[in-house]
């Protein structure tokens, strides 16, 4: 006789299955290869924090790079092992990221595992505050292991990019950073905006970026211009549009390939 499955297995399996049809519905991974095209190329690393069932994955492992992913929910990282474990070059752990290595509880929900999350503080007020999360229920609490970008960087190399997409802990995610990446993205949620204008003020202290975003899971951006770590903190103080989520992309300005020239320095004599 087949053993009847708890009601909290029976309420992941279904979260699980919604999210296969979100992120792994036909057509989506070619629009994410063109979308991170710019980002991550052959012989590139890409780190994938909070990677849930690998849709960046694999997108940044068919487009020719390493990635190194992380996802600390058991059931999620099962999946993830099933759908992106054995593509070349992809290394998988089930750990979270955070500002210092050790441990700490995972918040989970177990009928929206997209959710599931380190930050007690978002998770408190968040549905308050957005109205898509005021059904949302975070029922059981996990200990994961927690590493940090630094350790990750001292283990398997700088990144080209590094997407972060961990349900308002982002900015202790970057917290864990001391030295600027190419190119970074990380979440954003209404009613918790401050969230992305901590991540912007972290990045800015890291170096001169420039910031785009992109509405929930669209692929597109949606300026036509890179914009300051100014501009961006001015948007999001302006309310970010009244976007419901989406996600914050973070370019590193090259620096000028020329030096001014010193004013003190004398003319050269024709």
């Amino acid at each position: 006789m087949t053993a009847l499955l708890s009601p909290a297995r029976l309420r992941q399996g279904v979260g699980i299955a919604r999210s296969l049809l979100i992120y792994w519905r036909p057509g989506r991974q070619r629009s994410l290869r063109r979308l991170y095209a710019d980002f991550v190329g052959p012989g590139d690393l890409a780190f994938d924090v909070g990677a849930h069932l690998g849709d960046r994955t694999a997108a940044f492992q068919a487009l020719g790079a390493r990635v190194v992913a992380l996802e600390p929910q058991p059931g999620l990282f099962r999946c993830l092992a099933r759908l992106v474990g054995t593509r070349p070059g992809v290394t998988l752990l089930p750990w979270a990221a955070g500002a210092t290595p050790g441990e700490a509880e995972l918040a989970v929900s177990e009928a929206n595992p997209t959710v599931s999350t380190l930050a007690d503080e978002w998770r408190t007020t968040i549905g308050e505050r957005n109205p898509g999360f005021r059904d949302v229920r975070w029922e059981s609490r996990r200990r994961v292991t927690v590493t940090t970008l630094d350790a990750l960087i001292a283990e398997h190399g700088t990144p080209r990019f590094c997407k972060i997409d961990v349900e308002g802990f982002e900015a202790e995610v970057l917290a864990g950073l001391s030295t600027p990446l190419e190119g970074v993205s990380v979440e954003f949620v209404a009613g918790a905006l401050e969230v992305g204008r901590r991540c912007v003020t972290r990045l800015a202290e890291l170096g001169d970026y420039r910031f785009n975003t992109i509405e929930g899971e669209r692929r597109a951006f949606r300026w036509p211009a890179w914009r300051t770590a100014a501009e961006a903190l001015e948007w999001l103080d302006r309310g970010a549009d009244g976007l419901a989520s989406g996600d914050l992309y973070a370019r590193l300005s090259p620096p000028d390939t020329l030096s001014p020239p010193d004013p003190s320095t004398p003319e050269p004599t024709p």
